[in-house]
């Protein structure tokens, strides 16, 4: 490959960095109240509350069963008007981060379910209130779990920031089609998908790594 497409690879991967590390941030900041509320509110729990629930889930289930690419078309209007534009790395940030807060609450939710309920109960007996529960009960409890479901986030949007190329937006998607694909490169489109391939393999390393440190059964 010559140096300016090998310079070009090294923009695009920073651009799918920089697109993952935030929208995973925000996802996870949004994603986990989200799921903790969808938990806690469901029958049975510490905040029940039925139709809130349901209501919260058929929203995270719509959110979640758009295929990533037509939701980034749908809310082009929407990205334009927090981003300015709906192409590049910081309009594809807006797209990925939708899709990635239901995902997230979904996972946070499964997550928190492990935790033996008789915790629960035995918190309850001792007067602590649902937000102590939450903080030092589930939370801590299911650790290890959450850590893995945030690292299954973060591959999921690797992959859904590569289909942001197909739009436009930047990116190492962007650049296999640009120069893989449309310039008929193969050594290019290699090169993304071991690109690819080395970021989601790191990634799945480092959260198995910390969620073995944090297990403290």
């Amino acid at each position: 490959m010559s140096p300016q497409i090998i310079d070009s690879l090294i923009l695009s991967l920073w651009q799918t960095i920089h697109m993952v590390v935030v929208s995973a941030s925000i996802a996870a900041v949004l994603g986990i109240p989200l799921g903790v509320i969808v938990l806690t509110t469901d029958k049975g729990h510490i905040l029940e509350n039925i139709p809130f629930n349901r209501l919260l889930g058929v929203f995270m289930n719509a959110t979640r069963s758009l295929p990533f690419i037509i939701l980034m078309v749908a809310i082009i209007p929407l990205t334009r008007l927090i981003i300015g534009t709906s192409i590049g790395t910081a309009a594809t940030i807006v797209p990925l981060t939708i899709a990635a807060i239901p995902f997230v609450g979904r996972l946070i939710e499964g997550s928190l379910r492990e935790v033996d309920y008789g915790l629960i109960e035995a918190a309850l007996a001792m007067g602590s209130s649902p937000f102590e529960i939450i903080r030092k009960v589930l939370l801590p409890e299911a650790l290890p779990s959450i850590i893995s479901g945030l690292t299954i986030t973060v591959i999921a949007l690797i992959g859904y920031s590569a289909m942001a190329g197909v739009i436009g937006g930047g990116g190492l998607g962007d650049l296999a089609i640009r120069y893989g694909y449309q310039r008929f490169r193969p050594d290019v489109m290699l090169a993304t998908v071991i690109v690819l391939i080395v970021m989601v393999q790191f990634v799945q390393f480092t959260g198995d790594y910390i969620a073995r440190r944090v297990n403290k059964k």
